[in-house]
């Protein structure tokens, strides 16, 4: 099903990281500077906790008030999608539901997972899609993601979103991404209103040649992505390679050596945020490779490095 009424939602959309202070408590104070630093850096959505934000080491009653916190900040200044993924199809509708009454405009959520081998069906998914949608009048995003472990082939996606009325987005971050997005777009039609890209952009730019219109990097440098989709919508492919180049270095860096800690590390060094932990038991970054990834940030300039200057 359709919705050609809705708005299409496009553009960089990063991940919103959570921010602690040096005792691993929540840092409201911080997470708004943070959440500033990425809207004024060019970012045309945000999304929260997910994985990148760490949503794994949070508790429920921390989901939902960094939910509530950060939609209140943001008052409708961009678009913010939320994460709402749980093994649970109550659960997971309850939290959507919350979401879309605090003013979320989508929900993103990974097919049910538990562990290494606790998997649903193929018609659990189904149901569990329908369910949610049933529940909600946002769109879903479906994240297609290896840390979940479940095979979702893009014939199955793409009639998930022909037959189930609020799955209308899917960010695409499995092996031969660009493939998957084409395949998808091609059976899908109409109905897949988003087809997105994902881990942190290291596939971005044969996903925007297969068609992708949105890309879920991480937080610390949306002003350098930025530019790349901006390029590639106008047309102007050339543009659009020359600046993924120039940045293909700085997201590798981050894909390959400081994962989700990435944004937090810049931002502290930009002075936005004074913690850039993770939350224990989550390995830290090594000093070596640390003083790499910003020495890559400063060649490019990036906004996050001078934002409070």
């Amino acid at each position: 099903m359709t919705a050609p009424h809705r708005e299409r939602y496009r553009g960089v959309f990063p991940v919103v990281p959570t921010i602690f202070d040096d005792q691993g408590c929540l840092d409201l104070d911080g997470q708004r500077r943070c959440v500033d630093f990425m809207i004024g850096a060019g970012s045309q959505g945000v999304c929260i906790l997910a994985n990148f934000s760490e949503q794994f080491v949070l508790s429920d009653e921390e989901r939902e008030l960094l939910t509530g916190e950060i939609l209140k900040h943001i008052r409708g200044r961009v678009p913010v999608i939320v994460t709402t993924t749980h093994f649970s199809t109550k659960v997971c509708a309850e939290r959507s539901r919350r979401a879309q009454d605090q003013g979320a405009s989508m929900v993103m959520v990974m097919p049910p997972y538990h562990g290494a081998t606790i998997r649903a069906t193929p018609a659990a998914i189904r149901s569990f899609l329908q369910q949610l949608s049933d529940a909600i009048s946002i769109p879903i995003m479906v994240q297609d993601a290896p840390v979940s472990g479940t095979s979702l082939p893009a014939s199955f996606l793409a009639q998930l979103a022909r037959e189930v009325e609020h799955v209308a987005y899917f960010k695409i971050e499995s092996d031969q991404a660009a493939a998957k997005l084409r395949e998808l777009i091609e059976l899908g039609g109409d109905a897949v209103e988003g087809p997105w890209d994902g881990e942190e952009g290291i596939t971005l730019m044969a996903d925007l040649d297969a068609g992708s219109k949105g890309a879920m990097t991480g937080g610390g440098y949306p002003d350098l992505i930025r530019p790349i989709l901006d390029a590639h919508f106008a047309g102007d492919r050339a543009s659009a390679m020359e600046n993924y180049a120039r940045c293909l270095p700085l997201i590798n860096f981050e894909n390959r050596q400081c994962g989700l800690l990435t944004a937090k590390i810049l931002m502290k060094e930009g002075g936005i945020i004074d913690c850039d932990l993770g939350r224990h038991p989550l390995a830290q970054v090594p000093p070596s490779t640390r003083t790499g990834l910003l020495e890559l940030a400063r060649g490019l300039n990036a906004k996050v490095l001078n934002w409070t200057k």
